[in-house]
């Protein structure tokens, strides 16, 4: 008899190893399941209580067809998932997949998360024609199985994910992708959900000022602000456009165009920002799924965002990177060259140095740039007055904020507005 496809990838001693240390140290039997579901190993007896339900459990309800079904569902949020068998038991499954193929699991359990409740077993005897002997067994039974509160219980899931997710070389990037594939659709759904509730739904225009604020971001390498503002960009395409795929495609072009642009305002080399762009156009030809359309979108902002600082030479490359993010973050507040080669722990005159050859400004000149980028996003979008926008974004004197806005853009704040 072959072998299961999952010990083809995995050694069978080394797993089997792995998984008695976490048993010893947690306290939790622990099973290798197959594709199917079907147990390959077993670390830990099987517990009483599970012993007496299973006589009473129907065949179209078996413990093999729920846990094949939550490691599907675990492969698809690409995390460790907590569920409750029908005996009302708590379990932990991790799946172990190759090229996006599960090829079985790793099953903690069974455990609670509160002490045993005599009423809710006699719900589940109802409900499963237990009587009541065997009833008062299981209750006895449950008594004797490990409890964890729910804080703990994410933690041991957590180990459980730390320990497996290497395992197999591709896991943890499927994993990773997964996880980040249903957090963007979260995201996105819910800027349609927004768009659907706003009253002025008949009339709502394209949200340019979420565009410029997108540009803003990426400039300034401020990533997970740049995927937020884009997923709401895509919450709005969907909104307004449908689900055709065609359409989103031919929008998702126009915003890397954008994105590309951004890049190369923020210092990115353009032959770089190019490749980069002219691959997706290449990969846009291919894709048949709107997730898989969003996804690489928001890959492209990591991309652009390493385009920007690819040149920056190699031992201040983290440390430009944490400034910028710094000046992102702080723009508003009187921020000074001191304060900023604090943060990075460098002697200023140091710091000034090798910020001005890693970005090709000066550090009062990018701070600049970042304050009136964000004034023209309030002067086009807000009736705050201009001393007011002068202030929010750092700019203690409105002379020297409408001397440097034209500096610039060429215009006036006034005349931008």
């Amino acid at each position: 008899m072959s072998q299961p496809a999952l010990y083809s990838i995995i050694e069978k001693k080394a797993l089997h190893e792995l998984l008695e240390t976490f048993r010893q140290c947690i306290g939790l039997s622990v099973q290798v399941l197959d594709e199917n579901g079907e147990i390959l190993d077993s670390l830990g007896q099987t517990h009483r209580y599970c012993e007496i339900f299973k006589r009473y459990l129907p065949p179209k309800d078996s413990c093999i067809k729920i846990h094949s079904n939550a490691s599907k569902l675990a492969m698809s949020l690409g995390e460790a998932y907590i569920f409750s068998c029908h005996s009302n038991l708590n379990h932990i499954v991790f799946p172990l997949a190759n090229h996006n193929t599960l090829l079985g699991s790793i099953l903690a359990g069974p455990f609670l998360m509160d002490e045993p409740d005599s009423l809710l077993l006699s719900d589940i005897a109802g409900k499963y024609g237990i009587p009541t002997i065997p009833t008062l067994e299981m209750y006895e039974e449950a008594n004797t199985l490990p409890v964890f509160l729910p804080a703990k219980v994410t933690h041991i899931s957590r180990l459980l994910y730390y320990m497996c997710s290497g395992l197999i070389t591709d896991n943890k990037h499927q994993f990773i992708m997964n996880h980040n594939k249903l957090y963007q659709q979260s995201e996105i759904n819910e800027s349609i959900q927004t768009y659907k509730a706003s009253s002025l739904i008949n009339t709502r225009s394209y949200p340019y000022e979420k565009e410029k604020a997108l540009v803003t971001k990426l400039k300034t390498g401020d990533t997970a602000t740049a995927k937020s503002l884009l997923n709401d960009l895509l919450g709005y395409v969907f909104f307004a456009e449908g689900s055709n795929l065609q359409i989103v495609k031919s929008r998702a072009m126009e915003l890397s165009s954008l994105l590309s642009r951004a890049a190369i305002e923020g210092g990115a080399t353009s032959d770089s920002v190019l490749r980069v762009n002219n691959q997706f156009l290449k990969d846009l030809q291919s894709i048949q799924s709107l997730d898989d359309l969003c996804y690489r979108l928001q890959e492209n902002i990591d991309v652009f965002t390493e385009c920007m600082f690819d040149y920056i030479p190699s031992r201040g490359n983290e440390i430009i990177k944490r400034a910028i993010r710094y000046i992102s973050g702080n723009y508003s507040q009187n921020l000074t060259l001191e304060d900023l080669a604090e943060h990075v722990n460098l002697n200023p005159s140091y710091f000034s140095s090798l910020f001005k050859q890693s970005t090709g400004s000066s550090f009062r000149e990018y701070l600049n740039m970042v304050r009136i980028e964000e004034s023209k996003r309030l002067l086009a979008n807000t009736d705050y007055s201009i001393i007011d926008i002068s202030l929010a974004v750092g700019f203690e004197d409105q002379s020297y904020f409408s001397k440097v806005f034209k500096k610039y853009t060429g215009l006036t704040p006034k005349q931008f507005r």
